[in-house]
């Protein structure tokens, strides 16, 4: 039951840490709905049953878009919770080009646990992207962003296959709808 609880405790602290925050879709739907969902797509996609796994995922994104500190994760969710988080966070002094390029570099480097969180977080970008993107967001935009986040997952296989399977299926899902987006236009 302390497993359930610590994992509560993470999704309070997360959607409290992002609650003024939006997603880019039309519907500028709440920001905690994405890392509710990476968590989701671990444990039901993915199989993912470790606790440290699915607290970092929910709070994946609250360092680098928050005002959250690492020493306040750790003290917390513990150090490994915070470690995770850690290989999760872009650092934002960065230009955006700059930190996508690192992504793909710094993706075959990361330690097994962060390898699932990030191709969940990607599946579920594209799932957004492709089903409700952001309004402003050109066709090349979109295709920009698959193209990349393939090159991220690629350095991360190797230890979930049934995460990697999802994957493959939603890219290529993807595909088909910036396809067919092109071919109404």
């Amino acid at each position: 039951m302390a497993d359930v609880a610590l994992l509560l405790q993470a999704v309070g602290f997360a959607a409290h840490k992002h609650r003024d925050q939006r997603r880019k879709d039309k519907d500028a739907s709440p920001y905690i709905n994405h890392p509710l969902e990476v968590a989701k797509v671990l444990a039901t996609m993915g199989g993912v049953t470790d606790l440290s796994t699915l607290i970092a995922a929910v709070l994946h994104d609250t360092v680098e878009d928050t005002n959250t500190t690492f020493p306040e994760l750790e003290k917390l969710f513990g150090k490994e919770v915070r470690l995770l988080v850690e290989e999760m966070t872009d650092d934002k002094k960065l230009p955006k080009e700059e930190r996508k390029r690192l992504q793909v570099a710094h993706a075959r480097r990361l330690s097994e646990k962060a390898k699932q969180i990030k191709i969940a977080d990607k599946i579920c970008n594209i799932l957004d992207i492709t089903n409700s993107p952001p309004a402003n967001w050109p066709l090349e935009r979109k295709e920009g962003y698959l193209d990349w986040a393939e090159k991220v997952v690629e350095g991360c296989r190797g230890f979930n296959p049934n995460l990697e399977r999802y994957f493959d299926e939603v890219l290529r899902q993807g595909w088909l709808k910036i396809e067919h987006s092109r071919v109404t236009l």
